[in-house]
């Protein structure tokens, strides 16, 4: 079987690569190719995987390119995982927002509606190109904002693009730990919402039939639930008052005003670490002759260790804790979304799917959306590809934030396929985290010119 990486010299790539490694079944990934516009990138995350590969029999071969036409071919399965403009571009969008005083973080709030103008453009052509070269392949999206951009690529591949996220994989785990599910990973979850915006409502132990919900035993012990790190991070009396576990991003929402002051006082924003971060590493890799997979392996931990560190100063959570380190498993997600698919293999997993897919009783997960909003929830997978499971309803105060937050990625959307800037603006004011429609002018001034590539959006009189 052959994948194929866009994004193929980006920084996680390794994860990828090493879970590929480990899957010794019949029908497994043989055949890898990274494609990349940066070749220097290419060559180092491909020294990287040489590293991995040392002394493993049969490991999968690779190969890297520049030409997207060419990686596409004959492949089985697509990764995206790219990221237009880079790490520096995600710097501006940090620090274009904060200069406003609003959130710039890569997928939520004004960062996040940056992120998605430039990449919603080059996603929707590589799902035509996917389309037209390989149209028997599945697309597994990585790219920020997933649900976002697999909307994006799914009005050209349909339901043959699904997205994914490790987000609610780690929330999950952690959670069905503490609650003593035997095995945490095959833990039954009910969760709903978009990416980066969901909450768990219930888990389930089938290992244990007739125990039910697990998920109330949380909020009546606190040492429970201030041993993990959502627990730690959003405080035990605000989840009792939610009744559900939100996803870790929830905390930009729920904080915002504590969230916005760190970044703003912090020595660094996120995406300022991580550009000058990474650039340490591939400039190192230049002039290394050895030790690759061991400099990457560093630089990852250090990555990990920094993960949301504002939000949890804000928070007052502490340093993260060991269990948390791990990572989230997007790889896994994805090799398990793989095997389902290829070898009939049935699954459940937590994806970004179109909500009109419905489960096996036809209905949508999140009636408020219409069918072709893609939604964030458990997924039967199977070789025809993911359905839908059956979720709690949202409460009132979850549907509203929904219901908005998809407003804003549709103006995106519409930014996106059209080029107007008027549709932006719409999207930044739209927002819940953006509080004036003031503010939403200056920030797409901010944005044009800070990204020579959102040249594109134009005010109809322009």
């Amino acid at each position: 079987m052959r994948l194929t990486i866009l994004g193929g010299g980006g920084f996680r790539v390794p994860l990828v690569y090493g879970a590929l490694l480990r899957d010794r079944a019949e029908g497994r990934v043989t055949r890898v190719t990274l494609h990349d516009l940066d070749r220097t990138r290419l060559t180092a995350i491909a020294r990287v995987l040489a590293d991995q590969a040392d002394g493993v029999a049969d490991a999968p071969s690779v190969t890297v390119t520049t030409d997207l036409d060419e990686a596409l071919r004959g492949a089985d399965f697509v990764f995206s995982a790219i990221r237009v403009g880079g790490l520096e571009g995600r710097a501006a969008d940090e620090r274009v927002a904060l200069a406003e005083g609003v959130l710039g973080q890569e997928t939520v709030g004004a960062g996040g509606i940056a992120y998605g103008l430039r990449t919603v453009p080059v996603a929707a052509d590589i799902a035509r190109r996917v389309a037209r070269i390989a149209p028997e392949a599945w697309v597994i999206n990585f790219t920020n904002p997933a649900g976002l951009v697999t909307e994006a690529m799914s009005r050209h591949l349909g339901d043959r693009v699904i997205g994914i996220c490790d987000s609610p994989v780690g929330l999950g785990r952690r959670v069905a730990r503490v609650l003593g599910v035997a095995d945490p990973a095959a833990a039954r979850l009910d969760y709903v919402g978009l990416n980066h915006l969901g909450w768990l409502r219930g888990v389930y132990d089938d290992e244990a039939p007739g125990r039910g919900n697990l998920l109330p035993a949380l909020f009546d012990d606190e040492s429970l639930l201030t041993s993990f790190e959502e627990g730690r991070l959003f405080g035990a009396a605000w989840l009792r008052s939610l009744g559900s576990v939100p996803n870790e991003y929830l905390h930009y929402y729920y904080f915002n005003r504590e969230t916005v002051t760190a970044y703003r006082e912090a020595e660094q924003t996120r995406g300022a670490f991580l550009r000058d971060q990474q650039a340490r590493f591939y400039d190192g890799m230049a002039s290394r002759t050895s030790g690759a997979l061991a400099a990457w392996d560093r630089t990852r931990a250090e990555r990990e260790a920094t993960y949301m560190a504002e939000n949890r100063e804000a928070a007052g959570a502490g340093e993260r804790a060991a269990d948390d380190l791990e990572s989230g498993g997007y790889e896994y997600v994805a090799l398990a979304l793989m095997r389902a698919i290829a070898r009939d293999e049935r699954a459940t997993l937590i994806l970004n799917v179109r909500n009109g897919l419905g489960g096996s009783d036809g209905a949508v997960p999140l009636p408020l959306l219409d069918e072709a909003a893609v939604v964030e929830v458990p997924c039967l997978v199977d070789a025809t590809g993911a359905r839908p499971v059956a979720v709690s309803p949202l409460t009132g105060h979850e549907a509203g934030l929904v219901a908005a937050v998809k407003a804003v990625e549709r103006c995106v959307l519409e930014a996106g396929e059209s080029g107007s800037a008027r549709a932006a603006v719409k999207a930044f004011a739209l927002h819940p985290l953006v509080d004036s429609v003031g503010v939403a002018r200056r920030l797409l001034d901010g944005y044009r010119g800070a990204h020579p590539g959102l040249g594109y959006l134009r005010f109809e009189a322009e």
